[in-house]
């Protein structure tokens, strides 16, 4: 039996962040960052059963084709998300009156729709973005036994290429889920890598009044290649999705609608488009 101080529940017997029962979601489950932009996908629905907000988790669900989905709001960073899919798996894989894990176990189909700047000059403003394997800069999952599902060989390339200081702990080298990259993917898509990082200023080559650690790195992960793969962008999520995702059994795949060009100093005319567009491409695929 897991004790109430593990898995804490509202008096209505909701997960305690997300305000949550297990009804109210759907198998099939979106991510965005910011509250939002959860309307701006659920703006297209046939229509909405649900819907409620906490803090920055704010959660619809409905009909989009005859397909039910849910839209949920992580806010920012690797923190939250761990939150989030601890929360979300309870709700599906862990008996909540009698706080046992379930013997029958369901997967849940996790998509992240995001927006992120590439760091490759050829990726364009305005394209859009599969990550293919997320690398964890953060070290958020290396407080779970998360050997299982790393691939070192990434993570030891990594670490010699950009001379990574290990103090900073060592990177988590994860993939998307093969199943929902088959089902999501086009010709319309860039892939590649997508480093996640624990902050948005120094961690991300950001200098404003603080000196960072390595001043080169972003310049180092440019040129970061692996069997053809390169890192395509920083964000503070994606790995995160994938890592909990792979340990608790679900499939997830992170997308970006790519906003800005960090190579070339470019930012979108109409970013807001660009999402809209990638929102529908989306939705699209998951109804078929």
């Amino acid at each position: 039996m897991i004790a109430s101080s593990e898995l804490i529940l509202n008096p209505d017997g909701s997960v305690y962040h997300l305000n949550l029962k297990p009804e109210n979601i759907a198998h099939d489950i979106i991510f965005v960052g910011d509250p939002d932009r959860v309307e701006k996908i659920t703006q297209f629905f046939d229509s909405i059963e649900f819907s409620i907000q906490k803090r920055e988790f704010k959660t619809q669900t409905g009909i989009y084709k005859g397909k039910r989905l849910t839209v949920l709001s992580t806010g920012i960073g690797p923190d939250n998300i761990d939150i989030v899919l601890n929360e979300l798996d309870a709700l599906v894989n862990i008996d909540l009156n009698t706080r046992q894990p379930k013997e029958n176990l369901t997967s849940l189909n996790i998509i992240r729709i995001g927006t992120s700047g590439s760091i490759q000059a050829d990726i364009p403003v305005d394209s859009f973005l599969l990550s293919q394997f997320g690398i964890g800069l953060d070290n958020m999952l290396r407080s779970y036994i998360v050997d299982k599902v790393t691939h070192k060989d990434i993570e030891d390339a990594f670490i010699t290429q950009t001379e990574w200081n290990l103090q900073k702990g060592r990177p988590c080298a994860i993939a998307c889920s093969e199943v929902l990259k088959k089902r999501i993917e086009s010709n319309q898509m860039h892939k590649g890598i997508t480093c996640t990082v624990g902050g948005f200023y120094g961690p991300q080559g950001r200098v404003l009044r603080l000196p960072i650690q390595d001043s080169d790195l972003n310049s180092k992960m440019d040129h970061f290649q692996f069997n053809g793969n390169r890192i395509t962008n920083l964000e503070m999520e994606t790995t995160a999705i994938y890592g909990l995702s792979a340990l608790l059994g679900h499939n997830a795949l992170s997308l970006n609608a790519i906003i800005a060009n960090r190579a070339t100093g470019t930012f979108s005319e109409d970013p807001t488009k660009a999402v809209d567009e990638l929102i529908a491409y989306t939705l699209d695929k998951l109804a078929q």
